[in-house]
């Protein structure tokens, strides 16, 4: 996970890898009235579990000096005939691929899903969520705009945050 948001009620307490987020919830006064914390993917939206445990030293594996960790892949052989063939062999591959994937940035239907996601769970049951939701699935950012206006301040500016790659991409064609 690359990074996370967290809220406590309505209200932003911090964004950042998760580690940082963790800090910030260990930071907070919890003999205040803060509400139930929620944290959130920021890729994908989603509502997740952040393990609050303190984090153990992992037993290297890999090539540690180099900051190389090992990991398993599973792929068909002509994935693996393919990326044996590429220059630098298959690891080389595999992390240009990856590197060239996290250079995109977020996919505009990724962004769009994860703007869904992320109101479903912080404004679901609130006025004019399922038209702000129907706006956000019509790429229609000045509507979508409209209809969070009346949001909390911290998760309406979270929700066009995630949204914004979306409305940004070009918009699907509709089927004839």
């Amino acid at each position: 996970m690359e990074s996370c948001t967290v809220f406590a009620g309505d209200t932003w307490i911090a964004t950042g890898s998760a580690e940082a987020v963790r800090e910030a919830i260990r930071a907070l006064d919890m003999h205040d009235d803060i509400g139930t914390l929620l944290v959130f993917d920021d890729v994908t939206g989603r509502q997740i579990d952040l393990d609050m445990r303190p984090d153990e030293p992992a037993r290297p594996r890999g090539r540690p000096r180099m900051g190389v960790v090992s990991g398993e892949v599973t792929l068909l052989p002509r994935h693996w005939e393919w990326l044996r063939a590429q220059p630098g062999g298959a690891s080389a591959a595999l992390r240009r691929l990856v590197d060239a994937a996290r250079q995109q940035g977020v996919s505009g239907t990724a962004a769009r899903d994860a703007a869904y996601h992320f109101l479903s769970a912080m404004a679901g049951n609130r006025a004019g969520y399922e038209e702000a939701i129907r706006a956000l699935y019509a790429h229609d950012a000045a509507r979508f705009t409209e209809l969070t206006e009346t949001l909390p301040v911290d998760v309406r500016d979270h929700a066009r945050d995630l949204a914004a790659a979306w409305f940004a991409s070009e918009p699907p064609v509709a089927a004839a």
